[in-house]
């Protein structure tokens, strides 16, 4: 059976560059839901997402800058990319140095506020 989620993270596997989606539970790093491409490593994704997110919480909570609302990391041969929900759910994406990041992240806020 198909979690009802996986349907929503397809949203954002069909954006170019994207290969995969998850939800994350914030605290702990467990995947909820995910829609990866093969040979994607979804849990150690899914745990490093959740590490950083809550880092740089703590960083931008203690700044001027307010709440973390996005989060892009760029390297050399891909892109992560993280929108906190107010849950306390994560939403990752995965995908290519190519990956359309601004499309990327419209889908991810929509769905930020969905995954409720």
């Amino acid at each position: 059976m198909t979690h009802p989620y996986v349907r929503l993270l397809e949203q954002i596997t069909r954006v170019g560059g994207v290969r995969g989606a998850m939800l994350v539970v914030a605290d702990d790093g467990l995947v909820v839901a995910e829609s990866l491409m093969v040979g994607i490593r979804g849990a150690a994704i899914a745990a490093l997402a959740a590490s950083l997110t809550r880092r740089f919480a703590m960083v931008t909570k203690t700044s001027t800058v307010g709440e973390l609302g996005f989060l892009h990391l760029q390297g050399e041969d891909g892109t992560l990319a993280i929108v906190p929900a107010p849950t306390g759910v994560l939403v990752v994406a995965v995908g290519g140095s190519d990956m359309n990041v601004g499309l990327a992240r419209l889908e991810m806020l929509r769905i930020a506020e969905v995954a409720r």
